[in-house]
């Protein structure tokens, strides 16, 4: 499998499109939990005012939602940019990445994705959001998450592809440009923080943080 490169979203909003696949019914199930999760993580790590997030109900379990419209409106378009390209299997991994004034990544939330190309049955809506509730339940008491970052560094989407969906035949393509963001030299330390394995869905999120040498050195 060839390597997976990160992108980032430029500007812009792309239109959902409705799909009645079972990978089209589970994407869009995946991009409105992703949308719910990364803002759970940004409000978990502390930094922006509590203040600026205010609760709401999803999938039954109590969440926070955006109250700023940039904040809101940049998770949103990033998630539902990646619609499309979720669907076809395109995405593996979606990533939350936490920069310090250096910029330097100080933390990687990634969520790997592999959403089953071959699954041909009904896709059981209550089943996959059942699983996908454990997971938002766990955020809130993951150690990893729980522990605050300064206020001062900044954060970015991330998504890392199989391959790239050709521009000349996708709009979505051009929500995503690739990304200079300095990578760390060292392989990272990965801390695992909850995953599902189904046979529509597979999805794991895990923590990637920079080893001791890499401190040490930078």
């Amino acid at each position: 499998m060839p390597n997976s490169k990160p992108t980032t979203p430029s500007s812009g909003k792309m239109e959902r499109k409705d799909n009645q696949s079972p990978q089209g019914e589970i994407a869009g199930i995946l991009v409105e939990f992703l949308e719910v999760a990364i803002t759970s993580v940004v409000y978990l790590k502390g930094i922006y005012p509590s203040g600026a997030f205010e609760r709401r109900r999803y999938m039954n379990v109590v969440v926070q939602r955006a109250r700023h419209p940039q904040l809101r409106e940049y998770i949103h378009s990033a998630v539902k940019g990646l619609l499309p390209s979720i669907q076809k299997g395109l995405v593996e991994r979606v990533a939350v990445t936490f920069f310090n004034t250096d910029n330097i990544p100080m933390e990687r939330f990634i969520f790997k994705l592999n959403v089953n190309q071959s699954f041909g049955s009904k896709v059981e809506e209550s089943d996959l959001e059942f699983s996908l509730r454990s997971f938002l339940i766990k955020l809130s008491v993951s150690q990893p998450l729980t522990t605050v970052l300064p206020r001062d560094c900044r954060w970015e989407i991330m998504a890392y592809f199989r391959s790239l969906p050709q521009v000349s035949t996708s709009k979505d393509a051009e929500m995503w440009i690739p990304t200079d963001t300095k990578q760390w030299q060292q392989p990272p330390l990965i801390t695992p923080i909850k995953s599902m394995n189904s046979e529509p869905l597979g999805l794991q999120l895990y923590l990637e943080h920079p080893s001791p040498s890499e401190l040490v050195s930078g």
